[in-house]
């Protein structure tokens, strides 16, 4: 084999043949259910915990797609270990779960309409992130808000995300390497896109948004079982912009990075990272999940950022 494999509807085929319709209500519409995994040295990373999370939304949007969570597994499984037949030995891939509802009627003429169920694999783009690591992220506060519960509940993991796309695009006018941070209309603050957000004040511990006000990340499953572990105190409330400015440590949690350190809110550097360095917290979090993945995440990322 010499070129990559996917999945749609059943077969296996082509990653190249792999494509969505101009008249698929996941085009036309943005109704995509999408879950993104990574693999461990070849190993889908919580893999139960994303298609548990994939069922809920698909369940939200009442689609049916006629296979189970096991057989979605075992045809993501072999995509993966036929794809990694490609790659170093020690490096690892993005895992591109996606459902769509179909064709869109009003495009495409009567007739029944098919859940379009597609898995894909692709290469963890390392450059983005390697050296934030060490070097840390930089966030800002966008004035665009998330998308209100009233539209949809924020455990739906749709690709519906213009918000998203706005918010990137107006901190990165002031500074370029700046990821956004959203809040919601009551001015609270939600996550950053496809990140959840965890601080952490030594008087408190580890602090993240209500649960119900954030998407259900896997990573933040993570770091809450890697803080009761390690004897850190977690907890779940309301977090403003004065909280996080007055925070001693903030992360971004995301399935590709696991977690990656904040340095500067706003411009403004973050309380013990001041230094421009991640702080102790950070550290013993990273340590603790290098643990699981049996390796070191840094050592990785730098290795084979550069790859093509």
């Amino acid at each position: 084999m010499h070129e990559r494999i996917a999945f749609l509807n059943g077969a296996f085929l082509p990653e190249r043949e792999l494509a969505v319709s101009v008249v698929d209500a996941g085009f036309v519409l943005g109704v995509t259910i999408a879950e993104q995994l990574r693999t461990f040295r070849g190993t889908i990373f919580r893999a139960e915990d994303h298609l548990s999370r994939l069922y809920h939304s698909l369940e939200i949007l009442r689609v049916d797609i006629g296979y189970t969570a096991e057989q979605l597994k075992s045809a993501a499984e072999y995509v993966v270990a036929s794809n990694r037949q490609l790659i170093h030995p020690a490096d690892d891939m993005g895992v591109s779960i996606f459902v769509t509802p179909g064709r869109y009627a009003a495009y495409s003429g009567p007739g029944p309409s098919v859940p379009m169920v597609a898995i894909h694999t692709y290469p963890l783009p390392f450059y983005l992130w390697a050296h934030k690591y060490t070097g840390g992220e930089s966030v800002a506060v966008a004035s665009v808000r998330q998308v209100p519960v009233e539209c949809w509940p924020r455990e739906l993991k749709c690709r519906s995300r213009m918000h998203y796309y706005l918010a990137e695009k107006e901190v990165q006018r002031i500074d370029p390497s700046a990821r956004p941070i959203l809040l919601d209309a009551d001015g609270c603050v939600t996550e950053a896109p496809t990140a959840n957000i965890v601080a952490y004040h030594g008087e408190e511990g580890l602090i993240a948004p209500p649960v119900e006000r954030t998407l259900p990340g896997i990573s933040l499953k993570v770091v809450t079982e890697l803080a009761s572990q390690l004897g850190i105190p977690f907890s779940h409330r309301f977090l403003t912009v004065s909280d996080l400015e007055q925070c001693d440590e903030i992360f971004l949690a995301s399935t590709p990075f696991c977690l990656l350190p904040v340095v500067r809110l706003n411009g403004v550097p973050v309380g013990q990272t001041a230094s421009g360095k991640p702080g102790p917290i950070y550290r013993r979090l990273l340590a603790a999940w290098n643990e699981i993945a049996g390796f070191d995440l840094v050592a990785q990322a730098q290795q084979f950022r550069h790859r093509l």
